[in-house]
């Protein structure tokens, strides 16, 4: 299985106790396992990380890392259109459309290949909520596609801090 990225997953950890000075062997296990082809991030999550600034550590760090940890594939309009359509509603408003932001490009990586991938998501699950302000999980459960949040892809994995 192919772990997709969400940029919540590496803000998340880089800004608590998975901080890059703090746990220097999160980020080697990431990039081994990238390079082992199990854990990617697709070009527009890498896109929303980088935008942050070119001073920032993780910036740094994923522009260092970029060609072992970024998707090479593209998500096509068509899923990214499917994704949109049916996982928050056909036809979303320019807001609606602003607050998926690029959510719906993240979920058509898992969309096109969906036994063989996963999102991985720090995102928290909000049942209740409608149309452009859904959750990357309930997008997943209303497609049946798989996600999970960085704990378990770390238990899915096995990331150990040591050799045992």
């Amino acid at each position: 299985m192919l772990f997709l990225l969400d940029a919540s997953v590496l803000i998340g950890a880089d800004a608590g106790l998975l901080a890059l000075d703090r746990v220097p062997e999160f980020w080697e296990w990431l990039l081994e396992k990238a390079r082992e082809g199990r854990i990617k991030i697709p070009r527009e999550m890498y896109e929303e990380i980088v935008r942050g600034g070119k001073d920032d550590r993780l910036v740094l760090w994923i522009e260092k890392h970029k060609d072992d940890l970024v998707l090479a594939d593209e998500a096509s309009r068509k899923s990214v259109s499917e994704v949109t359509s049916r996982g928050y509603a056909p036809d979303l408003t320019e807001v609606e459309v602003e607050k998926t932001g690029r959510d719906p490009f993240l979920i058509a990586y898992a969309f096109d290949e969906p036994e063989e991938r996963c999102i991985v998501t720090e995102e928290v699950s909000r049942p209740t909520a409608t149309r452009g302000n859904r959750k990357i999980p309930d997008v997943c459960s209303l497609l049946r596609l798989h996600c999970c949040d960085t704990v378990e892809l770390i238990r899915r994995l096995d990331f150990r801090t040591r050799k045992s």
